[in-house]
């Protein structure tokens, strides 16, 4: 089970656990999930097989699909959206990602060693929940 996992998360690329966006993460859940039945001998072998083929199939279908419109990325990924910029915080964004000033100004002195809104430029969260910023 161990080789045969290794060769679907080769098939379905690298993306699977470099991202971790929320697209990401529900395959890497569902995959373990599903063959741990098959370890376990709670499932059929072959049918565990099959069922994690096709997940990872679908996944690398949706992702190349993501890649090239924008729209089925947005639906499937998500989107980045500004929390501060040029001296103001949106709010609403902040109040759609579920963010707070404390948690703005956690990435703001992880990501430019920074206590100071006065020094950032941009600050936004990520389709993976992180937060991203940019310097003045």
């Amino acid at each position: 089970m161990f080789f045969i996992t290794l060769a679907l998360i080769r098939l379905g690329g690298m993306r699977i656990f470099g991202k971790k966006t929320a697209f990401d993460n529900v395959l890497v859940i569902m995959l373990g999930a599903v063959l741990a039945r098959g370890v376990v001998g709670a499932s059929p072998f072959l049918s565990t097989i099959a069922a994690s083929a096709v997940m990872v199939i679908i996944h690398k279908i949706l992702a190349l699909l993501a890649m090239k419109h924008v729209w089925i990325g947005k639906i499937v990924k998500g989107i980045h959206r500004s929390l501060y910029k040029d001296g103001e915080m949106n709010r609403e964004n902040m109040r759609i990602a579920t963010i707070s000033k404390d948690d703005l100004m956690e990435g703001v002195r992880l990501e430019i060693n920074s206590d100071n809104l006065d020094d950032v430029k941009e600050a936004v969260i990520e389709k993976n929940g992180q937060v991203s910023v940019i310097k003045k």
